[in-house]
């Protein structure tokens, strides 16, 4: 899908030097956004970015400091599973 944004020239100046960069930045930043809020996981942000390997992506996040959602349900999850592994 394509999609077509209008900046004004001079916010978009201080975004980025160039309208390629700009472009890649700002699908950085959709992709980065969708995978903190768990719309997409680790595999589509690589897609949407054309990282050839996983870990490109996960260098990626890691530089970008993006964690994928961890709930409150998530944690009483991971306390039941751990003390029903652990005596």
């Amino acid at each position: 899908m394509k999609v077509t944004l209008e900046i004004p020239d001079h916010i978009a100046g201080q975004l980025a030097n160039s309208p390629e960069t700009l472009t890649q930045r700002l699908l950085e930043t959709i992709a980065i956004e969708a995978y903190r809020k768990g719309l997409i996981g680790s595999g589509e942000v690589g897609q949407m970015l054309g990282f050839t390997s996983r870990w490109d992506t996960y260098d990626f996040l890691q530089r970008e400091q993006a964690q994928p959602p961890y709930t409150t349900a998530d944690l009483e999850s991971d306390r039941a599973t751990l003390k029903n592994l652990l005596p």
